[in-house]
């Protein structure tokens, strides 16, 4: 278990926004940063200031993305043709990760992420592993057979807190899901405002 991961309950407060959207996000209750300091006012951040707080909110709410492979995730949406911004969207949303998550298969990122590492996930019939793997429109995702009775699976898939998006479909139950397009930023269902061209700008410097 990393330590982004057994403590991401603290991130919300740390950037100061219910980051996931979660009804149980300890935001709710204590909008403010962890600590002895952290109900103090803060000042007003400079402009690298803010392009890092929204690298960092963009980082966080994609899960265990190191900073490494989020860096290299820029750089591959920079050197491909067309925009910068929407192009590192397009790299983030296609993660498989990110789709288990989107298709509600599990509750938050960090649990796609497991279910993944431990092989209950294929694409296109084939065992997957691999949380980073990029996936391609019209590829299909689906839960391995002896999985697809898993608690956390099943109390994911019918929980009322997440719409699966337009551009992903759901076949609930056969319990797989198509990346139909890649989306665009305006399409991606951000519980909170979320910044990509200031983090393009973060990277740019």
């Amino acid at each position: 278990m990393t330590k982004r991961h057994s403590s991401k309950h603290k991130v919300d407060r740390r950037l100061k926004v219910n980051l996931w959207g979660r009804p149980k996000s300890p935001f709710n209750s204590r909008n403010y940063a962890p600590g002895q300091h952290g109900q103090r006012r803060a000042g007003k951040l400079s402009d690298y200031g803010i392009q890092l707080q929204a690298k960092q909110k963009m980082k966080f709410y994609y899960g265990n993305i190191n900073e490494r492979q989020f860096r290299n995730i820029y750089r591959k949406a920079s050197k491909k043709r067309g925009d910068a911004t929407e192009n590192l969207v397009g790299f983030l949303e296609r993660r498989l990760d990110t789709v288990i998550y989107r298709a509600k298969f599990a509750t938050t990122v960090f649990l796609a992420r497991q279910l993944i590492n431990h092989g209950h996930i294929r694409v296109n019939g084939k065992k997957v592993n691999i949380p980073s793997y990029l996936l391609k429109e019209e590829d299909v995702i689906d839960i391995k057979d002896k999985s697809q009775n898993l608690t956390s699976i099943l109390s994911s898939l019918s929980s009322k807190e997440r719409e699966v998006p337009e551009y992903i479909q759901l076949d609930e139950k056969t319990k797989k899901a198509k990346l139909i397009k890649v989306p665009k930023f305006a399409d991606v269902p951000y519980p909170v405002i979320m910044e990509p061209k200031l983090v393009i700008e973060y990277y740019s410097r």
